[in-house]
Order: structure tokens, then sequence, then C-alpha cells
């Protein structure tokens, strides 16, 4: 949660740009942080659920409307996260990465364990990946993500 994530910044005194104690950068990643619970998490979770989770307990694959309307509702969030957080910047708080790039990069690979690759039409999308990606670390990401990506072997 990002409670908790929070507590372990401010327990672990991590370095300065995950958390910016600079009031305007922090005020960016609070901003991103409140806003993607029902936007970015709630949409991809929900592109997640109907493409793969629910087919998995019913046997049943969701009708092509019902998804159709699940991705169009995930890409107007992806449109606003591009247009309102990331703007022309490399990260959201600025130039360095944060817990908002952190925490909007993980929700995003939910869909992505769909099948969903939305990052392959969105060239700014994609590049922002990229920089977090190497920011934590190829190899870690990779780590983290196996599960999710390798969830339609289910």
């Amino acid at each position: 949660s990002i409670a908790i994530l929070l507590y372990l910044v401010r327990k672990f005194k991590t370095p300065d740009h995950w958390y910016p104690s600079d009031l305007q950068k922090r005020a960016r990643v609070d901003e991103y942080l409140s806003w993607q619970h029902v936007n970015i998490r709630g949409k991809g979770s929900k592109l997640f659920l109907m493409k793969v989770l629910l087919p998995l307990l019913t046997g049943q694959p969701l009708p092509p409307e019902k998804l159709e309307s699940v991705t169009e509702e995930l890409n107007v969030v992806l449109k606003q996260f591009e247009e309102k957080f990331l703007q022309d910047k490399p990260f959201i708080a600025g130039s360095e990465v944060s817990l908002a790039d952190l925490v909007a990069l993980v929700e995003l690979m939910q869909p992505v364990g769909a099948g969903y690759n939305l990052f392959e039409e969105r060239p700014k999308l994609a590049e922002w990946r990229r920089r977090v990606e190497e920011a934590v670390g190829k190899q870690l990401f990779q780590e983290a993500h196996e599960g999710i990506l390798n969830v339609k072997n289910l």
C-alpha cells in the first residue's frame, strides 16, 4: 500500500529522490499517489481482472465488446497520465525517479501481463518505462514482475 511505502521511505531514510524533501517535487509525488488509485490502478486492474482472472475462474472468455470498453477506459487514463503527470519531463516529479514512477510502472505491468502492450503505440510512455527500469535496475525489475508477466501460463 502507499501508506506502507511512505512509512518505509521515512523509516529507512531512503535517497531523497524517492520521496523528495523539496515541497514542489513532493507535491507532484503525492498528487500522483492520490490520483492513481481510481485511475491507473483502477482501470489497469479491471482490465487484468476481465481479461485474465474472470476467464480463468469461469472458463469463458470475456465478450469482445466488454473488453473493448475496459481497454478504452484504460486508454483514457493513460492519456491523462502522459499529459498531466509526465508532460515533457523524464519522470513524474522532474529529473529523477521517485516513488510515484515506481508505483505507476508497477500498476501498468498488470495490463501488460494480461497481454495488452500499452507501451507499443505510446513512445513517450515507452521511454519513461525504459528510464524507470534503468533507475531500478533491469534485472531487479524483471525479477519483480516475473509472476505477473507469466500469469497467462496458468
